[in-house]
């Protein structure tokens, strides 16, 4: 079995799904950052398709970046420049390239979490 990458985004201060943000992945390596992956969070909050799927997965270290700037901005959950949270960066590390790995983001304009989900 192979494994694959997801991931989704709640927006938890509206207590709905987050949709249009932006994601890139990047592996890391000792030369830095290596984007591989683009996507973007559907209405539910997921992406359409596993960031990472089968045929590129494999172990090492990853980077999840969300960009929730404009998302924050367009739902009108802020309005300050520069914004509390903008970028938010997700270092995480597969040692196991048969199993799924799903990444999610807890959301709010001033905080986020975590976890390795299923």
């Amino acid at each position: 079995m192979a494994g694959y990458l997801t991931t989704h985004v709640l927006d938890t201060a509206r207590g709905c799904p987050a949709e249009g943000i932006e994601i890139v992945l990047s592996r890391i390596d000792a030369t830095g950052r290596h984007p591989i992956a683009r996507s973007r969070t559907n209405a539910d909050g997921r992406t359409d398709a596993p960031i990472l799927v089968a045929a590129a997965f494999a172990t090492g270290c990853y980077e999840l970046l969300f960009h929730v700037g404009t998302y924050l901005r367009q739902s009108g959950q802020v309005t300050a420049e520069p914004l509390f949270l903008d970028e938010i960066p997700i270092r995480f590390g597969i040692n196991d390239a048969g199993a799924h790995y799903h990444v999610p983001l807890l959301l709010s304009p001033y905080g986020y979490s975590t976890y390795r989900g299923s």
